[in-house]
């Protein structure tokens, strides 16, 4: 009988792009080069990554890092986009204008579909794996959705996935075990990354 096995799922924000969002900067190959040097003893049985540019070559950079790794998959779920639209009433009334106001300002279409992929990403990426091996899986993607696979993980209301924020090149590892609550193992970690690198696509006022 077939059991049931833990997922590890890594997640990458890509590496820093141009102002254009068209390719990566040499920083943010450098990056990759880095995050993929790093995950080379991970065991990783799947890359998933964004559609747009600079997660995909972030991808392809880390991948060229890895001996033996599984073919790149290319995923519309691991894109960029707003996974969540709250209502006013679930915000914290101080915050609660700024906040529409800020979402307001994003395409259409990433506010529209986005709910709608946000969910396919949980059905995708998250939960426990069928079989008896464990899973690792890569996931080369965006600030957002990263703080929203974070947010269920921790079972946080759906609006909290804002407020989460990851550097470029950062990683961040979720295990999912059966029978129990996931596990966040470490959040937006810059480890592999020297002084230079770190902190690229963050906020300046956050950074620490």
């Amino acid at each position: 009988m077939t059991g049931t096995a833990a997922r590890h799922l890594y997640l990458a924000r890509h590496g820093e792009a141009s102002p254009d969002e068209s390719t990566l900067t040499a920083a943010g190959r450098r990056q990759a080069v880095l995050l993929g040097q790093r995950l080379r003893h991970a065991h990783l049985t799947a890359i998933h990554h964004g559609p747009l540019p600079r997660a995909e070559q972030t991808a392809r950079l880390i991948h060229e890092q890895l001996d033996g790794a599984p073919a790149l998959q290319a995923s519309e779920p691991a894109g960029d986009y707003i996974p969540y639209l709250p209502q006013r009433e679930e915000l914290p009334p101080e915050s609660a204008d700024a906040t529409l106001d800020r979402l307001a300002l994003f395409p259409a279409e990433e506010r529209e579909r986005g709910p709608e992929l946000a969910r396919t990403a949980l059905t995708r990426f998250t939960g426990p794996v069928d079989g008896d091996e464990p899973r690792h899986e890569l996931v080369v993607t965006h600030n957002f959705l990263i703080g929203w696979l974070v947010r269920a993980a921790l079972d946080a209301p759906k609006w909290r996935w804002m407020g989460l924020n990851h550097a470029n090149a950062a990683l961040t590892v979720i295990r999912y075990a059966p029978d129990r609550p996931a596990s966040v193992l470490f959040y937006n970690d810059m480890g592999h990354l020297p002084d230079a690198l770190r902190w690229t696509g963050f906020p300046p006022e956050l950074r620490v």
